[in-house]
């Protein structure tokens, strides 16, 4: 959750720094719902990433591997996440709030479950 936190710090940052604040939407534009997913899906993978970290464990093979496969299920590619993610918080960063509040929702009721 940390390093998603950290993600959305920085493009907002990066997206106060703009000068063109109303941008066109992406190619291939994920609805929130789609943006909850694979960002409940990144989180699950980050988390899986530190513990084998902590726990000593290779995890160069987990980021490839791992990302791939995540993003290759829902049929986007790493651009397409970063590029929805710069646009969401560029044009409406209201809408990302709402889609990062839903992730932590859905990540608290799976760590309750």
């Amino acid at each position: 959750m940390k390093k998603v936190l950290f993600l959305l710090v920085v493009l907002c940052v990066l997206g106060s720094c703009s000068s063109e604040k109303k941008r066109q939407s992406p190619e291939v534009l994920l609805s929130e719902e789609q943006m909850v997913d694979v960002i409940t899906d990144v989180q699950i993978m980050e988390a899986t990433i530190s513990y084998k970290r902590n726990t000593n464990q290779k995890t160069a093979y987990l980021k490839t591997i791992g990302y791939d496969t995540l993003f290759s299920h829902y049929g986007i590619t790493d651009s397409i996440f970063e590029e929805n993610m710069k646009y969401y918080n560029d044009v409406d960063p209201y809408t990302l709030i709402r889609i990062m509040d839903s992730v932590e929702v859905r990540l608290e009721r799976m760590k309750n479950q």
